[in-house]
């Protein structure tokens, strides 16, 4: 009997698959291929899946079922890897198929349209911006900079490989200096890549190096541990090196936007080869040209941020994922997976090595390192003359602050200044100050939909929550006693800002956080300007903490180290020793010495002590001998019900249903905590609870839950709330 029947996976919040018909006009039906996509009839709608499967087989008679309305591909979209990689996290973090597939697609792709064809748009040079002198453009710098990497490309650039916004291009193409043109994706080219400025590797780096091209075609998952400044992209590039001369890809996964950047200006410096940068601030068609060089195999590197893990390869020789101990590579709402831990299934079912490099690793991976699974490689020192800071721990406790700042840390500050050092200050709250307070009547400005206080945003005069991201104006009398005499509480970096303009006026001053990066190309641009050290005094969040490479900085001052030291969740120190070490990491990376200042409550708090007097090392092993004790990840596996509703007490009754619905299941060995309500209990007018499901057996507790959620599926109490599942939670909030 002929095969009839396509199985399709829809985008749908069903946990299973659909079964259609052939239509009447279609290809020989050896050219229907798992990968593909189809246009179906759905409920009232017409939706474009996936097809999983050719088959003859159907719970329902053929004669019942819909035709597909459209074969919309000649050759899969989905390569084998990636559709199996995507079926298999489907299954595991509990996610709806046709979801999970869709996630995976670019979203013109998602909506009906064709792949593109072998040319993308750009911009080139025309003869009048050839002549321009780039020197004469000191107040125009994203101008220069447009100029200078297109003088470099005589045949032009695609969109996404300029990171400037639309007004800037435009603007060039009015004073007629560029102009659109039609690019032809380069097929790659053979031989060896042109490597430009390498730097010859210590010992470690050489190892690590040869271990990982050792394993070029097998599966082997590495953890590179190495301190700030050790070299590991150095590693990263020396073996990606290897893998273009063999004429395969490489993908590198980076936690966050910001650190792209500075990524793919490293890599195009080094490699002459097609590279495609996938990240959330491209637009559509941008994403959709990088996704099919990609998947075509003309781009020999791929850089992106965690949803580029389901980018098809054609040619797949290594998978990197550079600070894999960042949260940011584990989705936080839908389709909930982690982008390290598909790195490492897809490496295995593609039988090829995965780099996951780190100064500061996960406890899992070290977990995974102590279990054999993964091979650790070791960078334990500084590349060239870089020295490790040393630390000092600055006792706040009943001495003065102006505005966050300490006067033992104004004079060290000041004391870098004046010898030429560029200064680093940390502190990861954004705004002007925290909290608005009444100083009559204590009021509190809170937000109307969650339970957090508004942030005071000076420069705009709003009040900002920084959770829903409502915002109002100022208040200008309090609402409970009518009194004017509002104050600003804490300090954010706005704040922190105005005072260093007060005591260090002849400084240049840089701050870096959400707020002052909102343009397209506005972080590069900032981070370049940190990078030269034109800006001497650097002031920001978590965006100036990670992976930057700043030779200048002599000082960083960490303004609020106790704000992570006593968190709810479980994982809290381990992000609070990790953003410590990190951002620390910033100080002393050329020749000159750096130095670490922390100021604290809490002196004398072990977590402190053990990080500066022994490191990040001997902190993770008695951090995992805890989590040992207490039966926490990663020695243990836990997953979240979580539940969301308008009423307040809906979400707990719905996790009440769900408790009674897991007694009835066989789940020996598993344990079942709460249901509770969330830490933040609302949320943009939301109420949230929670159930916690704890095992020591992986596949029985995946086995629970499979059985769980398709009850669910099928349960009314679930249809009055908001609900998800969430394996392996990188929060418990």
């Amino acid at each position: 009997m002929s095969k009839t029947i396509l199985r399709i996976a829809v985008p749908s919040p069903l946990y299973r698959s659909f079964d259609y018909r052939l239509p009447a006009k279609t290809p020989a039906i050896p050219a229907l291929k798992p990968g593909m996509r189809v246009r179906v009839p759905f409920g009232t709608r017409n939706a474009v899946g996936i097809l999983l499967e050719v088959t003859d087989d159907s719970d329902i008679e053929e004669q019942r079922l819909k035709p597909v309305r459209e074969i919309l591909d000649d050759e899969p979209v989905l390569s084998e890897d990636v559709l199996a990689m995507t079926n298999w996290a489907s299954a595991y973090y509990q996610y709806p198929v046709g979801e999970a597939l869709a996630t995976a697609l670019p979203s013109l792709l998602r909506r009906g349209e064709a792949l593109p064809s072998g040319v993308q748009s750009g911009w080139r040079l025309t003869a009048s911006g050839q002549a321009v002198d780039r020197s004469t453009l000191t107040r125009a710098p994203r101008q220069a900079r447009v100029l200078e990497l297109l003088a470099a490309t005589p045949a032009g650039l695609p969109r996404s490989a300029i990171e400037v916004e639309a007004a800037v291009l435009r603007t060039l193409e009015s004073k007629d200096w560029i102009e659109p043109c039609t690019l032809v994706m380069a097929a790659a080219r053979a031989g060896e890549p042109r490597v430009t400025g390498g730097h010859t590797l210590n010992a470690a780096q050489q190892q690590a190096v040869d271990r990982i091209l050792e394993s070029r075609d097998r599966f082997t998952a590495f953890l590179l541990e190495g301190v700030t400044g050790s070299g590991k992209t150095e590693v990263y590039l020396q073996a990606i090196e290897a893998i273009i001369a063999a004429q395969h890809q490489s993908l590198v996964l980076v936690p966050e936007i910001g650190l792209t950047p500075q990524l793919v200006e490293r890599f195009r410096q080094r490699f002459d080869v097609p590279l495609a940068v996938l990240h959330s601030g491209l637009g559509d068609r941008e994403r959709l040209a990088a996704w099919q060089q990609a998947r075509t195999g003309r781009a020999l590197v791929v850089i992106g941020t965690r949803s580029a893990i389901f980018t098809p390869l054609a040619r797949p020789g290594l998978l990197v994922v550079d600070e894999e101990h960042d949260s940011s590579l584990k989705q936080q709402d839908g389709f909930r997976y982690s982008a390290r831990d598909l790195a490492v299934w897809r490496a295995r079912r593609l039988n090829l090595p995965v780099v996951l490099g780190s100064a500061t690793p996960s406890l899992e991976s070290l977990f995974n390192v102590e279990q054999q699974r993964y091979r650790q490689l070791e960078l334990p020192n500084r590349t060239g003359s870089a020295r490790l800071p040393s630390y000092e721990v600055l006792d706040i406790r009943s001495q003065p602050l102006e505005h966050g700042l300490s006067r033992a840390l104004l004079k060290r500050i000041d004391h870098h200044l004046g010898h030429d050092g560029q200064v680093l200050l940390f502190l990861n709250r954004r705004g002007f100050a925290p909290t608005l307070i009444c100083h009559d009547c204590g009021w509190v400005a809170e937000c109307r939909r969650c339970d957090a206080r508004m942030t005071w945003h000076q420069g705009e005069q709003l009040l900002r929550c920084h959770h829903c991201g409502s915002q109002r104006p100022l208040d200008s009398t309090c609402p409970d006693c009518g009194c004017t005499d509002l104050r600003p509480l804490g300090q954010g970096t706005e704040r922190v800002e105005q005072a260093l303009a007060t005591h260090f006026p002849e400084v240049e001053r840089l701050r870096i956080d959400r707020d002052t990066t909102r343009r397209k190309g506005e972080l590069a641009r900032l981070l370049e300007r940190a990078r030269s050290g034109e800006a001497r005094l650097l002031l920001g969040t978590q965006m100036l903490a990670k992976g930057h490479h700043f030779p200048r900085v002599t000082l960083v001052g960490i303004l609020n180290a106790d704000q992570g030291l006593f968190g709810t969740d479980f994982r809290a120190s381990e992000r609070m020793a990790q953003l410590i070490v990190q951002v620390a990491g910033r100080a002393g990376r050329h020749d000159r010495p750096g130095t670490v200042a922390i100021q604290t409550h809490h002196p004398d708090h072990p977590l402190l002590q053990l990080l500066i007097h022994q490191g990040y090392p001997a902190f993770a092993r008695a951090a995992l001998a805890e989590r040992t004790a207490a039966r926490l990840p990663p020695a243990n596996h836990i997953a979240l019900v979580r539940a969301e509703a308008t009423q307040a007490s809906l979400p707990v009754s719905f996790l009440d249903h769900v408790r009674q619905q897991t007694e009835q299941i066989d789940r020996e060995g598993i344990e079942i905590w709460g249901p509770v309500p969330a830490t933040m209990e609302r949320r943009a007018g939301r109420f949230r609870a929670q159930l916690l499901l704890q095992s020591g057996d992986r596949g029985g507790l995946q086995a629970l839950l499979g059985t769980l959620v398709r009850q669910l599926e099928q349960s009314r109490e679930a249809r009055k709330v908001r609900w998800s599942v969430d394996v392996d939670p990188a929060d418990m909030f």
